[in-house]
């Protein structure tokens, strides 16, 4: 039997393992970066939603999409009142502030949403505010006129009174000087300004705006059904599915190893019990034990963990790696090492595991992605961990919301394109350990 040291040596004569290896390093890079770039309690408090994402669009696809078939789909667009000009008219009673927010607009396609934020500092006197639109001809729109509170939200793109003054929906109607309801409205492009006309009546209120021109793409993987960037959760998701598989393997191979060891070398009812224990955890279903346990109990990853890691231990490869050392057992060391005085447990440790450790190198690597399946296989089933950005999640929600039946082919592919490249790459790394350490595929 090759030694393991010798046997890690000899991996750059396989091409197949450096490409694994390739992808588990950027796999790796990757996970780094996210832990580092976006921390846990940030990559929690976006991936709840909220206003953390009010200016990003609706399901929106990834930017490079669009270039990739030569398209100029428009960009998000957002202009703020801290650096628009401001005029300001004394009424006695009250001050006029005009407030002028511009938009440039060089698309040649509509916006898909346009949204105006505002915030009024105020003790009792609420403002009064009157908005409308001015095109780059000169025309004026008039869009709302209301009381503003602490936070206002003005939902330009959803005014069913303004849609039917415009004859279009708000984002196609302000954005072209086609006669209502002609079929095909081209997009007029130039230098566009909302204008806030507010009526303060306390000395010291103020009110700040944020308008909001919703693009078509965002990003590198676009957003989801509540304007979350799934970057977050394809980043995040490394890290999760990564960690979740290693110590699955690591708990579940280690002690699969010491356990079978114990009970070869104690023999009699140890090892009668263990294949017994074996023999009943084999025919127990591991997934169904995880979706009951999600749906009574909890949806936590690391109780998912720990749960795997436990009917895990007495599996089938306590029954391979039994017969394994079996004739290790009556090696000449071994007798040696008894003849010296060695514990039952420093023979099983230093003289019966490191024994099979080549053998186990290439079954440990190949056994991560079968555990970055499984979670993400339980969160696609609605039983992920809730506060935890993972690809599982992305896809339960793309299957919730019929991301597939609505054209947003983004939302599936890439967190799929992550884990089968996960699987691929611990794969490749896998086979090809396993032609290194094991005698009987080394010639082929």
């Amino acid at each position: 039997m090759i030694r393991w040291r010798d046997g890690l040596t000899q991996v750059r004569r396989y091409p197949s393992a450096v490409v694994g290896l390739l992808i588990i390093a950027m796999l790796l890079a990757t996970a780094v970066y996210a832990v580092t770039a976006i921390p846990y309690s940030e990559a929690q408090k976006l991936w709840r939603g909220g206003d953390a994402w009010q200016d990003l669009p609706v399901n929106a696809s990834p930017a490079w999409t669009d270039r990739l078939f030569g398209g100029e789909a428009p960009r998000t667009i957002t202009a703020s009142s801290d650096d628009a000009p401001t005029e300001t008219q004394d009424l006695g009673a009250a001050r006029l502030e005009t407030t002028t927010l511009k938009v440039d607009f060089p698309y040649d396609d509509f916006p898909s949403e346009i949204n105006l934020f505002l915030e009024a500092e105020f003790e009792e006197g609420q403002p009064f505010a009157r908005v409308y639109w001015r095109t780059p001809d000169g025309q004026e729109i008039p869009i709302d006129a209301r009381r503003i509170g602490e936070r206002e939200r003005f939902s330009i793109s959803q005014d069913r009174q303004l849609e039917s003054r415009l004859g279009f929906p708000p984002q196609v109607g302000l954005f072209t000087d086609a006669e209502p309801g002609t079929p095909n409205p081209v997009v007029r492009g130039g230098t566009y300004e909302l204008i806030i006309e507010t009526v303060h009546f306390e000395e010291l209120a103020r009110m700040h705006a944020d308008l909001v021109v919703y693009g078509q793409v965002h990003g590198a993987f676009g957003t989801d059904h509540q304007r979350r960037d799934l970057a977050v959760a394809l980043l995040w998701g490394t890290p999760v599915a990564l960690a979740f598989g290693l110590l699955a393997a690591v708990g579940t191979t280690i002690t699969t190893l010491i356990i079978a060891a114990t009970g070869v070398w104690y023999g009699g009812w140890v090892d009668a019990t263990i294949q017994r224990l074996t023999e009943v955890n084999i025919i127990l279903p591991l997934l169904p034990i995880l979706v009951m346990i999600g749906t009574l109990y909890s949806t936590s990853i690391w109780l998912m963990l720990g749960v795997v890691v436990v009917l895990g231990i007495f599996s089938a490869g306590i029954k391979m790696y039994r017969s394994m050392l079996l004739p290790i057992r009556q090696a000449p060391y071994i007798e040696a090492a008894r003849a010296y005085g060695a514990s039952g447990g420093r023979i099983i440790l230093r003289y019966m595991v490191p024994r099979i450790l080549p053998v186990l190198i290439p079954t440990f690597v190949t056994l991560i992605p079968t555990y970055v399946f499984l979670e993400a296989s339980l969160a696609v089933l609605g039983l992920g961990d809730p506060v935890l950005p993972t690809w599982g999640k992305v896809l339960h929600d793309a299957q919730a919301q019929s991301a597939l039946y609505h054209g947003f082919y983004y939302w599936v592919l890439s967190p799929a394109a992550l884990l089968m490249l996960t699987g691929l790459g611990f794969a490749m790394l896998g086979f090809a350990l396993d032609r290194i350490f094991n005698p009987r595929l080394r010639s082929i």
